[in-house]
């Protein structure tokens, strides 16, 4: 950042008074400019004992598998973005079961929510950002062609949690050192 949005002025990187951070602040109108990781929210989408996935039609991981996932819009709930997502890129109607996984992504400044989520029918196509959808069994998902760690691990858990016959919720941290994933580091929260 370079210019205040506020008023145009240049900007500072500086830690303000009361803060613990560098910020972007603007000496001319003293505005703080915060900057705040990015929500991802979306569906496991079940069908029985499938799960829907979709094969990216857009940048970044063209042609791979993702769940339906996208950023969260101002005046959008978590709840309301996954519905959203999974309409736009699987036309697809859910209904919500809860929130399964939290992955924060710190080297990204993301923050991935997935729902567990009921497919209502199976009209579902692929919407603008799907080049196909498809149900999966677990024996049958892409693995070498999943488009996102966070899948990958969302769907890793998914399916052990249903192996052992309980879903419950999960928050983790994905981690990268010097640029390289090394792996998901789960929080254990209650029992």
């Amino acid at each position: 950042m370079k210019f205040c949005s506020n008023c145009g002025a240049v900007v500072q990187q500086k830690i303000p008074p009361g803060d613990d951070r560098p910020r972007y602040v603007c000496d001319a109108c003293s505005t703080i400019h915060y900057q705040n990781p990015k929500i991802v929210a979306g569906c496991i989408a079940e069908w029985e004992d499938q799960i829907l996935l979709c094969r990216r039609a857009i940048p970044p991981r063209h042609g791979l598998w993702t769940l339906p996932a996208g950023f969260m819009e101002i005046g959008e709930t978590s709840l309301e973005t996954a519905m959203r997502e999974t309409m736009e890129e699987a036309n697809a109607r859910v209904q919500i079961a809860a929130l399964y996984v939290v992955l924060n992504l710190p080297h990204v400044d993301q923050i991935y929510m997935m729902f567990r989520a009921r497919l209502l029918d199976q009209n579902y196509l692929p919407g603008e950002e799907s080049l196909e959808v498809q149900l999966f069994n677990e024996d049958q998902i892409p693995w070498d062609a999943l488009a996102f760690s966070t899948v990958r691990h969302t769907l890793k858990l998914y399916f052990d949690d249903r192996r052992m016959g309980r879903f419950r919720f999960h928050m983790g941290d994905i981690i990268q050192v010097d640029g390289r994933y090394t792996g998901l580091k789960e929080h254990l929260l209650g029992s």
